[in-house]
Parts: structure tokens; sequence; C-alpha cells
């Protein structure tokens, strides 16, 4: 990681926005994206006793990812209709990995969501980590690619070459790095991970301004 161009591009947001995400003007773009209602009704609805129906499950993941603003208009109605097609093994299978996703062993949940989403040709990033960074909204990451293509080259992350086809090996490697630059930041570019990976994006337009 370039520690200084993280540095330089903290001290340009912050020259701009004092008070980081609690800066008046971030706070009304933030309005949009409803993260606290959002990070409240997920962990509700997916908290690990919920996991017994996995029907209800799998249709509150959709309407989940219906309601998030991070998803693509394009994405909502194609997960949307994988969930409709799922026979009742597809939905437990797709139940039981997104539990371990959360609460279980990661990587055979994350892998388990993914082999479903390839079934559907639906393998997105987006999909795959939007719910978790609800739930878990300051240990998991969410992977835009055009945001983490852009991060990986100007940061000069090391040993992450960005792949549009999701793996583990990616997620894992991608979190860390940015968990690690979040922590060598003013903790108020990072009232959650979402906003953090979003204050890496502004810094990233505001180069190509």
């Amino acid at each position: 990681m370039n520690f200084k161009k993280l540095k330089q591009a903290e001290a340009a947001f912050l020259a701009s926005y004092p008070l980081g995400f609690e800066d008046p003007e971030i706070q009304v773009v933030g309005k949009k994206h409803n993260m606290i209602r959002m990070v409240g009704q997920v962990q509700e609805s997916f908290g690990k006793a919920r996991f017994k129906n996995s029907r209800v499950i799998v249709e509150d993941m959709a309407r989940y990812i219906g309601r998030s603003s991070m998803i693509s208009l394009f994405e909502k109605p194609k997960f949307r209709d994988l969930v409709r097609s799922l026979n009742s093994a597809e939905s437990e299978a797709l139940s039981s990995g997104f539990s371990n996703m959360l609460h279980g062993e990661q990587q055979m949940g994350f892998e388990t969501v993914l082999s479903i989403l390839q079934s559907r040709k639906l393998a997105k990033w987006s999909l795959l980590t939007i719910l978790p960074v609800y739930f878990h909204p300051h240990d998991e990451v969410f992977v835009k690619p055009t945001t983490a293509k852009g991060v990986i080259e100007y940061f000069e992350l090391s040993d992450l070459p960005y792949k549009p086809q999701p793996s583990w090996g990616f997620y894992e490697a991608y979190r860390r790095q940015i968990l690690d630059m979040k922590s060598r930041v003013s903790s108020s570019l990072s009232p959650n991970n979402a906003a953090f990976t979003g204050f890496l994006m502004l810094s990233l337009r505001a180069l190509k301004a």
C-alpha cells in the first residue's frame, strides 16, 4: 500500500469535509443510502436464530438486495428472479451458505453462495458482498468492481490482482488490506466499512476531476 497517497487522500477529503462523514454536506449524500436502517433491518432478519425457514431467508435476501442503494437497478430484478427459480433443495443450500457467511464457516458459505449464483450466470461481486456488509458493517467490505480496481491500482495494494470472477481468496486479501487502510486514517472517515470505501471512491473521482 502507498501510505503517502492514502494520507494525501485523507487530507484532501478532510479539507473539503472537516467533520468527515459527520459533515453536513456528506450527511445529505449519506441519507440516500439509509445505512443505519438497513443495518438494523438486516441484522434483525438474519440473526442466527432466524435461519429456520430457508424459503423465508432467501426471499428476505432478495427483499433487502432490492432495497439497497448500492446494487444496480439491473442486478436487483435478476437476483429476485434467481430466488424465484430456486427449488427447495437450492433454497436450502443458499440459506445454509448465507448462514455460514454470517455466522459460521465463512469461506464455505461464500463458496456455496457463489456456486448458486454461478449456476444462474449471476456471479457478481456486489450481490455476494452487500448483505454481509450490512450485517457486519465494521468487519466486512462491499466489493464494487470499479472502486476495487481503482483502489488497487492507485493505492498500490500489493499482490492483489483484480479479477471479475469472484473468489474467496481475493475477497479475504482485499478485505484485509481495506481494514489495514482504515486503521491508518481518521475514524471520521469510517463510521462503517461501506463509508470508508465510499471515501476511497470519492477520492478516486476527485483525482480524475
